[in-house]
């Protein structure tokens, strides 16, 4: 069976950090530990209550943090949002590694690519979020670029380079992997988020995403799978 394996620290926010609290000194958090907790809170702001109605203040509040201490590590609601979203994919590049496999478990190793995937692309809360963003782009010009780069374009990246080490291997025959990568998203997951988004269709349950995903590689592979 293909597999997807999951590294995770004992304490993935100590790694981040990269600091080691000393014994016998007071216990001062470190700011990337503080970034963390206010990404975390900005994430459920943006989300519940939209850009524009979110203020620093209120993220300092859920954070529990103060807002001077916010204003110091992020001074503006602009770089929270970038901040915050790059921040959540790099959770999500971080924990999963798509490990290579061989030839006759090519199927496999794209269904779990793309499950993984799909579990960020169709995320309640990112879902939440790229509404957002469509709603309130106009009045801020930065907002949708940043949800782009950050977000949905690593993303594609990381798919891309998996398919890239696929062809390496001599799997799959393909030209472009970035824009192949996208192509595979797209299929998976832009048709029931826009059923969300516009109609307010629930978001698919795991079984309904995952029969989507095998009907998604069916097609791939039959254009793409290596002669």
């Amino acid at each position: 069976m293909a597999e997807i394996k999951i590294t995770r620290t004992s304490d993935p926010r100590a790694d981040r950090c990269g600091e080691r609290r000393l014994r016998g000194r007071p216990q001062v958090r470190p700011d990337c530990e503080t970034r963390q907790l206010i990404y975390e809170a900005a994430r459920h702001e943006f989300s519940d209550n939209g850009y524009a109605a979110t203020s620093i203040e209120s993220v300092a509040r859920r954070a529990g943090v103060s807002t001077k201490t916010l204003y110091r590590l992020i001074p503006k609601k602009a770089a929270l949002f970038a901040g915050m979203t790059s921040d959540r994919i790099e959770r999500f590049l971080s924990e999963i590694n798509l490990e290579s496999i061989d030839h006759s478990e090519l199927d496999e190793a794209l269904f779990a690519a793309l499950m993984a995937c799909a579990n960020l692309a169709l995320d309640k809360e990112v879902v939440a979020l790229q509404s957002m963003v469509l709603q309130e782009a106009g009045k801020f010009s930065d907002l949708a670029g940043a949800f782009y780069r950050n977000g949905i374009q690593r993303a594609v990246k990381a798919l891309a380079d998996w398919l890239t080490a696929q062809q390496k291997r001599g799997l799959i025959e393909i030209d472009d992997a970035e824009e192949v990568a996208g192509m595979l998203l797209g299929m998976v997951a832009d048709a029931p988020r826009r059923a969300t988004m516009f109609g307010g269709v629930p978001l698919p349950s795991r079984p309904q995403i995952e029969a989507r995903v095998r009907r998604c590689i069916g097609i791939f592979l039959r254009g793409y799978r290596a002669a």
